[in-house]
């Protein structure tokens, strides 16, 4: 089986400074993607930002864990990069890239590799990645809406 790499991109009207918060808030996911909820593991009572090497679980909306995924790579306003640590998928890499657009706002592209293309599968994949970047997007863009 040969690897599947994916991208998706979309646009929104706030700024990347927004949508990198959104992505770190682990609060805001279920506002915005499938997900009922995802936790950063960090040592109750800590507060302070994500950090490459943290690890977080999403959850699915029926208390499910889905995967824990560990961040590789965190670029202010630009970068977020993680990897899966466990799950079905452990190998499933992922990165979200914002970068301003000309004609404002943000575009945002989210790319995730697999180690192995499973025909069935691969479809499901790809639209999951469709679906989550225009979300975010537009989670985004609703803020920026609501305080405009």
């Amino acid at each position: 089986m040969s690897p599947l790499a994916l991208t998706s991109s979309s646009h929104s009207l706030a700024s990347a400074a927004l949508v990198y918060a959104a992505l770190l808030n682990a609060e805001s996911w279920p506002s915005w993607s499938a997900y009922a909820d995802v936790e950063w593991d960090v040592p109750a009572g800590v507060d302070r930002p994500a950090r490459v090497g943290d690890v977080r679980t999403i959850s699915s909306r029926t208390g499910r864990v889905c995967c824990r995924e560990r961040v590789i790579e965190l670029v202010p306003d630009q970068r977020f990069s993680y990897q899966q640590a466990a799950g079905l998928f452990a190998s499933h890499r992922g990165s979200v890239d914002l970068a301003r657009a000309a004609h404002g706002g943000t575009d945002i592209t989210w790319s995730a590799t697999y180690p192995h293309s499973l025909p069935l599968l691969d479809v499901l994949r790809r639209r999951r990645l469709q679906v989550w970047v225009h979300d975010l997007a537009s989670y985004a863009t609703s803020i920026v809406s609501r305080n405009s």
